[in-house]
């Protein structure tokens, strides 16, 4: 098993994300809305601010493949994006293609809970939304044990997850766009 990509159990604390505090938790049936309504309740929540733009300091994507009970779920567009208070987040989707947009003015750490948390779906050791039990994970193909959550974003990396049975095939890359 690989190991986990965070930087030591105190870097990985202080990432925790607290979902139980989370307002506008999407609690119904996959698939998920992209959880714009609640989104700016939980920006302090998850450490994620409101930017009037895409930032360019730190500008990298990643891919997300997610199984519930066996079926595909779309990670959908403007995920981290809230159009009526015109903002956009470091994290964040622009179409339902499964790529993650890091796009931040800083040079920071995100980490994969992060972004579900903008999109206000619980990701933990053993649940996805409301769908706990037999989570398994892996990055570029190779499973990973641990909470998904701490997964420290890097570029290019085809995270897969799947709660309940997993893909026949699990994905090692993804083909991203040129300039990605």
């Amino acid at each position: 098993m690989a190991l986990l990509a965070v930087a030591g159990a105190a870097g990985a604390a202080g990432r925790t994300i607290p979902w139980t505090r989370l307002p506008g938790l999407q609690t119904g049936t996959a698939p998920w809305k992209s959880g714009a309504a609640g989104l700016t309740g939980r920006l302090k929540l998850i450490r994620l601010n409101p930017l009037p733009s895409e930032g360019t300091v730190l500008h990298i994507h990643q891919h997300l493949d997610l199984y519930v009970n066996g079926k595909q779920v779309t990670l959908p567009a403007y995920v981290g994006i809230n159009y009526a208070q015109q903002y956009i987040t470091e994290l964040h989707t622009h179409d339902n293609s499964g790529v993650i947009h890091v796009e931040s003015p800083v040079q920071k750490t995100f980490v994969l809970g992060q972004l579900f948390g903008a999109w206000g779906v619980k990701l933990t050791q053993s649940c996805v939304g409301r769908y706990c039990g037999h989570l398994q994970w892996w990055v570029n193909g190779v499973r990973h044990t641990g909470d998904p959550a701490q997964l420290v974003l890097r570029s290019h990396q085809e995270i897969a997850i799947a709660e309940g049975p997993p893909p026949l095939v699990v994905p090692k890359s993804y083909a991203f766009p040129a300039g990605y």
